[in-house]
């Protein structure tokens, strides 16, 4: 006599196919989307706009804010004083601290806060090579 463990998941998932609960689901019999193509690195972002019907021009605020990390120095190259370019780093790193608490949607961000200190010397730096 052969004794196997079936789990409450798998027991679960057997009397819904008794029942005939994954009988004609849409798309049954049909191939899997993206079969055959090839391996994407954010496939998962591009699948989650999809089906949130996020339009092309709409992003979470966690990718946002991954955008707004990487454009810091393009964004603090527009400021005029020391003041305001601290302000812009304390208000991004603001962001980072509420993604990384998962206080936004999206997917999770685990980028650490920016040193004002460090974008303000480099700053100025720049500023003064122009």
């Amino acid at each position: 006599m052969v004794h196997w463990y079936e789990s409450s998941i798998d027991r679960q998932l057997r009397e819904a196919a008794e029942r005939g609960e994954f009988d004609n689901l849409e798309g049954a019999g049909k191939p899997l989307r993206d079969a055959g193509r090839d391996y994407q690195e954010d496939w998962w972002v591009k699948d989650w706009l999809e089906r949130e019907g996020a339009t092309a021009g709409v992003i979470p605020p966690t990718l946002a804010l991954r955008r707004d990390v990487e454009d810091l120095e393009a964004a603090v190259d527009r400021l005029r004083t020391e003041r305001e370019v601290r302000d812009h780093v304390a208000a991004l790193n603001e962001r980072l601290r509420k993604a990384r608490v998962g206080l936004m949607d999206g997917p999770p961000v685990v980028l650490p806060p920016r040193d004002a200190d460090q974008v303000v010397a480099a700053w100025a730096a720049r500023r003064l090579s122009r």
